[in-house]
């Protein structure tokens, strides 16, 4: 019998068959091999050990063992991992094959799941770097006895920081900093029974922190209903394994461009949602604005965006989105906040009532970008209390960077956390504000024109010493000045983009 693997072994194992690609393929090409790769050494391990278990309820009846009611998914004759790994040769195409076989036996569950990685390239991965692989794979047995859904959970998503710290840049259309996703989950607070929605899912580390959420409140997490979009195939097959990796199984993870053709939709309307988390791709210019005037989804009834910025279709689409109930916290740069082109867009938003908290957090939060991100939180059901009122919370130095990587500490999300459940002002940390009162700022959510900044103390002295004029003045400089560099930052954005649409246009 197999022993339990420990977390940092199931991670060491996890990590050391990306190893093996090194030299061969690119840091970002890492997750087209290996997800599918541990995907489907779980799927065959799993019916193995659904397979043992069937034998011993039936008493050694093999035909019985085999029934696909004792499996929840089914492996075709040829298909198994053990079968492809007994391949002398052309090991790539034996993998696509198994891979596609498993696919089309599962439709329901596994329809494109694999995506399309070049598993016969064999200049790119010759047979005895396959080889290696599934042999690498092979040393361990990954059983649900041996482990656990959460166990592999937790290290699926360790793999998916891995290859987005090993491959820079790209990482960002899949990865979301994890603390900062949890600290989205907590504001929005999901409960039992609940749908809970990604436009943009990515990987699916939102929606699997939502059901975190749940169960660590001691909810029935099994009710929820989870659902999301992903434009990348790849990056959708990878959320889709990522679910059932953590044992979701009432998911629908659709293959899609939200903006150009939403795929969750309810008889000739967007299906509506209790809870909406994203981190949507930011200020993307290749996008349909022409039909976004006539969206036949009502979805431009704050206003068109510009061409160089689809953040508000986006914003748009997820507030269209929302159930009556519903609630949304979506991760966004500042600029959104204050840019002169959306600001139409922002005063009808606000007039809705339902934004209810504006929540500034430190630099490098967003992967491998030094910008500052803020957390936009909307609900349609505002507490009485809330009503026609703003909170804003400025949590710049809530940020904590160690080894190049920029997180939340638990202490951090708990300060944020408490102030947007007080919903009370506190002295350069949280102001509250009325419709009226940002409606006299143009609709500029800018949070450093509600809650100022503290004024440094003078430096200690002798009684009646002057202060130390220059350290306050440093303060009181950069405190003011916070909001102008913010803005200034957002308009060479903007240049940026129209320098961008002359040279595409010319």
């Amino acid at each position: 019998m197999a022993n339990r693997i420990t977390q940092q072994e199931l991670e060491t194992y996890l990590w050391g068959a990306a190893v093996l690609l090194r030299g061969l393929v690119d840091a970002g090409d890492y997750k087209q091999f290996i997800f599918p790769l541990l995907f489907f050494k779980r799927i065959s391990d799993v019916w193995d050990e659904e397979y043992q278990a069937a034998l011993i309820d039936s008493e050694g009846d093999l035909s019985y063992a085999e029934f696909a009611e004792n499996h929840r998914f089914q492996i075709p004759q040829g298909a198994h991992w053990n079968d492809v790994r007994q391949v002398p040769k052309n090991v790539g195409m034996a993998i696509q094959s198994a891979l596609r076989q498993l696919e089309s036996a599962n439709p329901d569950l596994l329809a494109g799941i694999f995506g399309d990685a070049p598993w016969t390239n064999r200049e790119r991965l010759p047979d005895e770097t396959l080889k290696n692989l599934i042999e690498h794979f092979s040393t361990q047995t990954l059983s649900v006895a041996n482990v656990p859904e959460d166990e592999l959970g937790n290290a699926y998503e360790f793999l998916i920081k891995k290859f987005a710290d090993d491959s820079g840049h790209t990482a960002a259309e899949f990865y979301t900093n994890r603390t900062v996703v949890h600290l989205m989950t907590q504001l929005l607070a999901p409960q039992a029974g609940e749908s809970i929605y990604d436009p943009t899912c990515g990987t699916g580390g939102m929606l699997i922190s939502a059901l975190a959420e749940v169960k660590r409140s001691g909810g029935e997490y099994r009710t929820l209903k989870l659902y999301g979009q992903e434009r990348n195939l790849i990056t959708s097959g990878i959320a889709r394994m990522n679910l059932f990796l953590h044992g979701v199984e009432d998911f629908q993870i659709i293959r899609g461009d939200t903006l150009a053709a939403p795929r969750h939709l309810s008889g000739d309307r967007l299906r509506q949602f209790d809870v909406i988390l994203a981190n949507p791709p930011y200020s993307i210019k290749q996008w349909d604005r022409e039909a976004w005037v006539q969206d036949k989804w009502g979805r431009n009834f704050l206003g068109i965006p510009p061409q160089g910025r689809a953040d508000y279709a986006f914003q748009q689409h997820i507030l269209a989105s929302l159930s009556d109930k519903g609630r949304c916290a979506i991760l966004w740069p500042h600029g959104v906040l204050f840019r002169n082109e959306e600001q139409t867009m922002r005063a009808r938003m606000l007039e809705l009532d339902w934004v209810e908290a504006v929540i500034g957090l430190g630099p490098n939060l967003f992967y491998n970008s030094p910008m500052e991100s803020c957390v936009l939180v909307c609900n349609r059901r505002k507490a009485a209390a809330r009503k026609g009122k703003v909170l804003f919370i400025d949590a710049l130095n809530e940020v904590t960077r160690e080894r190049a990587q920029s997180f939340l500490k638990p202490e951090h999300q708990q300060r944020i956390l408490q102030a947007f459940q007080t919903f009370t002002p506190e002295a350069g940390f949280a102001a509250v504000a009325t419709l009226e009162q940002i409606a006299g700022n143009n609709a500029n959510l800018s949070i450093p024109l509600y809650v100022k900044k503290l004024p440094a103390p003078p430096k200690a002295g002798a009684e009646g010493d002057p202060p130390a004029t220059l350290d306050v003045a440093w303060a009181q400089w950069q405190s003011d000045g916070r909001a102008f560099w913010l803005q200034m930052d957002a308009l060479v954005e903007t240049l940026d983009g129209l320098v961008e649409e002359n040279a595409s246009n010319a």
